[in-house]
């Protein structure tokens, strides 16, 4: 916490107080048509104006922030994001992301983070938190078990009363304790997300309770041909079984319309799953040049993998078949949230929205995928996810349109959160990025 405060107060750039954004282009996220030569303009926490510059009033003591040839943006969502250090702070506001759900973390030190953010004592993107609760096995993750419903009560209430938003089920719990905490939670008005337990399948998962699934290969694993059964398989050999799936298959439509009657949030982290199609042909760098550009403590991470040519092309066609499923699930109306499962910090939530658009997703749909689609998710659309008048004032200012490439998305200059700007540079130098 001493680090993070410390952050915090050595930044330069920062500005606060009345802002004016003035000349750029403005994505509200809406879905309206962008609008030239806009004003935005901030006072506090707030958004008083957005519009075309020539019908926007900018308060005479109003700073102004010239932003012409450049495009403004709703702050950007990582849905899935486990903030470990808190370096991971200044690194999520340097690429734009503004509001953050973290999905499972050790409960003292995730708790201390977020009110340490929230009253300006560090630096950090909003943070909403999913607490995690695993069942006793070998495999079990962290300390919070649920066992009987008794337990589940209990961390339900602690996470609830710790003003955590949703629970997170984890990979060793049954069904019955499942279903326990999904009452316990939803009772309290909670949401429950997580994986598929290794003891039941995602039909069950769902009916048991569960509103959202974390990463994509939950789903994946229902619409095999095969079956969801991958014991003794090689790597390669599940690969190749989720690159034969066929998405207009009976059993795939069946998954989808699932998915879609019961509500079902899905966040992919399609780029976490990319990373694992690194090889000597295809470096980290050619899909993701934000690996060239960590802090060196986390540069060993993107070394190339020594496994042979052939798993990774079976991986690289599982992958083209994991972006058409993303883009069938879109099409029928599934709500896909831009998640990152960590990746590469910050800049997987760039390459999350690019795969978007690659599965099919319009520029605007990608960056719905991790501004107001994520909001509504989390019920605070009307605070959050777009750029309108009274909502909080969370946006980004980029180099580039990305309506015009999705690409662009990799060009945020400057941050607001909460009526707090700052610039993107030093950000990232803080914790020893490259901008």
């Amino acid at each position: 916490m001493a680090a993070l405060a410390e952050i915090a107060q050595s930044l330069p750039g920062r500005r606060t107080g009345k802002l004016a954004l003035v000349g750029g282009t403005l994505v509200d996220g809406t879905g309206r048509q962008p609008i030239l030569d806009a004003a935005v303009v901030i006072d506090g926490d707030r958004i008083a104006a957005a519009g075309p510059r020539l019908q926007v009033t900018i308060p005479a003591d109003a700073t102004l922030i010239n932003t012409s040839g450049k495009t403004i943006l709703p702050g950007l969502w990582d849905m899935h994001a486990h903030f470990e250090q808190v370096e991971w702070g200044p690194i999520y506001l340097a690429a734009g992301a503004t509001t953050v759900r973290d999905c499972g973390n050790e409960f003292e030190f995730i708790v201390a983070v977020r009110d340490a953010i929230r009253s300006g004592r560090g630096l950090g993107p909003r943070l909403l938190l999913a607490g995690l609760v695993d069942g006793t096995s070998p495999q079990a993750l962290g300390i919070q078990r649920v066992d009987s419903p008794a337990d589940a009560q209990a961390w339900v209430n602690r996470y609830h009363d710790a003003g955590f938003q949703q629970m997170k089920i984890y990979s060793s719990m049954t069904v019955e304790n499942v279903t326990a905490v999904a009452t316990e939670a939803h009772k309290l008005g909670m949401t429950v997300t997580g994986h598929v337990p290794n003891s039941m399948n995602l039909f069950q998962a769902v009916e048991a309770g569960m509103d959202q699934i974390n990463h994509l290969h939950y789903v994946v694993a229902e619409m095999m041909p095969e079956g969801t059964q991958s014991a003794g398989l090689t790597g390669k050999q599940v690969a190749e079984r989720v690159a034969s799936i066929d998405v207009s298959s009976p059993q795939a439509i069946k998954v989808i319309d699932f998915l879609k009657v019961h509500s079902i949030v899905v966040d992919p982290t399609v780029a976490l799953t990319e990373l694992r199609t690194a090889s000597s042909a295809r470096p980290f760098e050619s899909f993701e040049p934000g690996t060239m550009k960590v802090a060196p403590e986390l540069a060993a991470q993107y070394v190339i993998p020594t496994s042979g040519e052939p798993i990774q092309q079976a991986r690289i066609a599982a992958l083209q078949r994991d972006l058409q499923i993303i883009g069938a699930l879109h099409a029928a109306g599934v709500p896909i949230v831009a998640g990152t499962d960590q990746g590469v910090p910050g800049y997987s939530l760039y390459r999350e929205i690019e795969l978007y658009v690659d599965a099919g997703f319009t520029p605007m749909e990608a960056i719905k995928a991790a501004t107001i689609v994520p909001a509504r998710v989390m019920g605070l659309d009307s605070e959050l996810g777009t750029v309108e008048p009274g909502k909080k004032a969370d946006l980004i200012v980029l180099g580039a349109n990305p309506l015009d490439s999705i690409h662009n998305i990799r060009t945020v200059e400057k941050v607001v959160s909460g009526g707090t700007l700052y610039d993107s540079a030093p950000l990232w130098k803080s914790v020893g990025f490259k901008p």
